[in-house]
């Protein structure tokens, strides 16, 4: 014989399964989603149980209902049996969740021409508007792609679409272009060394890379008001206004191999400063007993010319200048660690005077050689002649282009 317990149950599952096929009629009629994309086949022909334990969900969804496009049900009634103290079950829990269509969440409002109409706005918004481009912003281009397109679109959707595409002809940066004949040529016995290549020969073990340049002009910014620190939920406020301590010059020899850098800062760059750089690095054990050292720079005023190489060798015979062509400060490796003391040393850039700008630098250097790791350098000779190559067709379809352009104007 059931109990006042059991009964309860019953009587509350029966009348779940009521209202789940009341609900049926409201929630699931093909006029009120026929007209929505369909997610996936199998949400609409097989009805969902989930199962977990002692717990069962029944889905207000049912095979007998007409195979028209339909979304998983909107609501779902979960009967949990709650524990009594005497071991039986108290009675039913309902849970009712609620769940979103992925239609609303995952559709395009914009198809692929009225992205492109995005696009091409921005691109010829200058001529249109006869502002420049610093004038404008995604407020003014989403107004103008409300007009043309006739339906309402956010400066959020605009800047997404623009972020989004694959040619942004309305964006630019600054380039710096190989201009020197034989640029091939030079950047290569360089990417070639990296390497370990000597005029076609492995270099012997012995045998020491270096690269060096000078990053110039690091002021000293004394902020008219103390750093805040950061705090939870806000950043640390440097002060935006700041007065000129000086500036320094730092000079310095990265080791290709090993990844050990050595350093000095100089009031000023210039022949004087680089030879105590060399002095320094050649003093050393490791480079002064070394059969050949081979020193990769540019063409800076320190370091110039046949003039330079001559002066070197007289000062250490067994070192070796190798100069990079003009524009070629990219394939120079001092630049990579460069940047890395740029982002982690001196941005912000909240010094009290030059000597401590000068104690942070020593310390990035010296934290850098308690583990020494070379660069995972990658880009060959191979490489760059291809790149070479299509810059070449790029600047000739470009010059055949202006030239076509010019004789239809006439």
């Amino acid at each position: 014989m059931l109990g006042v317990s059991s009964l309860n149950t019953l009587r509350l599952i029966a009348l779940g399964v009521v209202w789940c096929l009341a609900l049926r009629l409201f929630i699931a009629p093909p006029s009120l989603l026929s007209s929505s994309p369909r997610l996936d086949a199998s949400s609409t022909l097989e009805p969902q149980r989930h199962t977990s334990g002692s717990v069962h969900a029944w889905s207000c969804s049912s095979t007998n209902s007409p195979r028209s496009p339909m979304w998983p049900p909107l609501l779902v009634l979960i009967f949990i049996p709650i524990p009594s103290a005497v071991g039986g079950n108290a009675g039913p829990e309902v849970s009712l969740p609620s769940r979103t269509i992925p239609a609303v969440a995952v559709s395009r409002p914009f198809p692929p021409l009225d992205r492109a109409v995005v696009a091409s706005i921005a691109c010829d918004v200058v001529a249109r508007t006869g502002n420049p481009l610093s004038r404008q912003s995604t407020t003014d281009l989403a107004n103008r792609a409300r007009d043309e397109l006739n339906k309402p679109i956010s400066r959020s959707t605009v800047w997404r679409i623009l972020d989004e595409d694959a040619i942004k002809p309305w964006q630019y940066e600054h380039w710096i272009f190989p201009r020197a004949d034989d640029f091939f040529e030079k950047a290569a016995v360089v990417l070639d060394l990296y390497e370990g290549y000597w005029q076609e020969e492995r270099v012997d073990p012995f045998d020491r890379i270096l690269s060096s340049d000078e990053k110039t002009s690091i002021q000293a910014r004394i902020r008219r008001h103390p750093t805040l620190g950061p705090a939870s939920g806000r950043r640390r406020r440097v002060e935006a206004e700041y007065g000129r301590g000086g500036a320094l010059q730092y000079l310095a020899a990265w080791d290709v191999q090993e990844g050990r850098v050595m350093g000095l800062c100089e009031p000023k760059t210039g022949i004087e400063p680089f030879g105590r750089l060399v002095e320094q690095v050649m003093e050393q054990p490791v480079y002064g007993s070394a059969d050949r050292v081979f020193w990769v720079v540019d063409n800076g005023s320190s370091h110039r010319g046949e003039a330079s190489v001559k002066r070197m060798s007289r000062a250490y015979p067994n070192a070796i200048l190798v100069h990079l062509p003009v524009h070629a400060s990219w394939l120079n490796q001092v630049e990579v660690y460069f940047s890395l003391l740029q982002r982690k040393v001196l941005t912000p850039n909240d010094s009290i005077n030059l000597q401590e700008l000068e104690l942070r630098i020593k310390l990035y250097e010296e934290l850098t050689n308690k583990e020494p790791k070379p660069f995972a350098w990658r880009f060959t000779r191979y490489d760059l002649f291809d790149l070479l190559q299509r810059l070449a067709k790029r600047e000739a379809a470009t010059r055949a282009s202006a030239v076509g352009t010019l004789a239809s104007r006439v």
